[in-house]
């Protein structure tokens, strides 16, 4: 865990994502719009505001970049066993 000042979120977010992983993240503030900035910007699956390591197994759980290709936990899992299909029908009959 590293803690430190920083002069600008962007610094910081620009920082966080210069890895090749993107498991989890965890930022602290009291500010709600700098954290949702924050958070919709770091390149990590699972991002904890306020806390850390705290999981719920309805959650999905995965990794950006090298931590991992798609996700386990919640719906988002059952993905992994479903194939998307593109079905087309004419409304009018043409022969």
């Amino acid at each position: 865990m590293c803690i430190r000042k920083f002069d600008s979120i962007d610094q910081v977010v620009a920082e966080a994502n210069d890895t090749e992983y993107g498991l989890a993240a965890a930022v602290w503030s009291t500010n709600t719009n700098k954290m949702h900035h924050m958070v919709s910007k770091l390149q990590a699956v699972t991002v904890w505001v306020n806390c850390y390591n705290t999981f719920d197994a309805a959650a999905p759980f995965g990794g950006f970049k090298m931590s991992g290709i798609g996700r386990e936990g919640g719906p988002y899992a059952l993905n992994n066993y479903l194939q998307v299909k593109q079905v087309t029908q004419a409304l009018s009959q043409v022969f």
